[in-house]
């Protein structure tokens, strides 16, 4: 039963004041908060899940497709902002929600109907700081069962009286001071739609990565390009099981494992051009 509590009031015969009982909200009332950019394939299918959310805030920024005009259909409140970083980013729209607990998710990230269910459950006079959830990879519109890229758990769901987000530009991650509760029911990262997507994508955050590699002084030596590709998918394929994924474990195994060498070797060249600076503020990685 939920909680309730007396409220004095003024009855019919002068002098005597009644108490009438208001029972408590049932269940939380939540933000969600998203962060975007060039998101119009994924992000309608995101926002159709979130229609139980109390309120649904976009941080943008600047996308050139009909990533805004898709979330002005569903009556989200938007903010446009140059991308500086993830952490930056994020923390940004969580400052924008008008709702202690926040739902802070990727524009790909997509919950199952029994995670709403779940979420739903949580009494508002819950004891927990933040909840987590497992979740799934979904990789050319397959859902991997198998690897490290399914069934771990992250937070999500969190008061944001009590945490917030770190500020790496990339890497970022959420924390809170208190309990985190593991829920049981996951949510979908439709991270690649296409070969295109992933190739880009992956180009575009090796690139980020490697800048941030080298603003730490690191560099990768010879033996670690040569042999971190076989190294790497051997990891990937077998030892992290992705080939029960059948061919997109494969592919996926594959394009990772292509991610590392992009990233030692655009290391090595901001090595070589030391002097030289490349600024990655061009270098927008979309959601990860």
């Amino acid at each position: 039963m939920n909680s309730t509590q007396p409220l004095p009031v003024a009855g019919p015969v002068p002098g005597v004041v009644m108490q009438v009982v208001l029972p408590t909200p049932k269940e939380l009332k939540v933000t969600a908060v998203i962060i975007t950019y060039n998101e119009e394939k994924i992000i309608r299918k995101t926002l159709s899940k979130l229609d139980w959310c109390d309120e649904i805030v976009i941080v943008d920024s600047y996308s050139t497709d009909r990533t805004v005009a898709i979330c002005r259909e569903f009556g989200c409140d938007i903010y446009s902002r140059t991308f500086d970083g993830y952490g930056a980013q994020k923390q940004f729209a969580i400052a924008r929600a008008t709702n202690d607990w926040v739902l802070c998710i990727d524009a790909d990230e997509i919950p199952s109907d029994k995670l709403i269910e779940e979420i739903r459950s949580i009494r508002p006079d819950t004891a927990f700081a933040g909840f987590s959830f497992p979740m799934n990879l979904v990789f050319l519109d397959k859902e991997f069962k198998h690897g490290k890229e399914s069934g771990r758990h992250f937070l999500r769901l969190f008061n944001r009286q009590k945490g917030g987000v770190t500020p790496e530009k990339v890497h970022e991650t959420f924390y809170v001071e208190g309990e985190i509760k593991k829920l049981d029911q996951p949510i979908l990262h439709h991270s690649y739609t296409n070969v295109h997507q992933c190739i880009e994508k992956l180009n575009r955050y090796s690139a980020l990565s490697a800048e941030i590699s080298y603003g730490k002084g690191k560099n990768k030596p010879v033996v670690a390009v040569l042999f971190g590709l076989p190294f790497n998918f051997f990891k990937y394929f077998l030892l992290e099981r992705n080939c029960l994924n059948g061919m997109q474990g494969f592919y996926w195994s594959v394009f990772i494992t292509y991610y590392h060498f992009l990233k030692y070797v655009k290391l090595r060249e901001l090595n070589r051009t030391l002097g030289q600076p490349v600024k990655a503020a061009a270098l927008y990685v979309p959601n990860h």
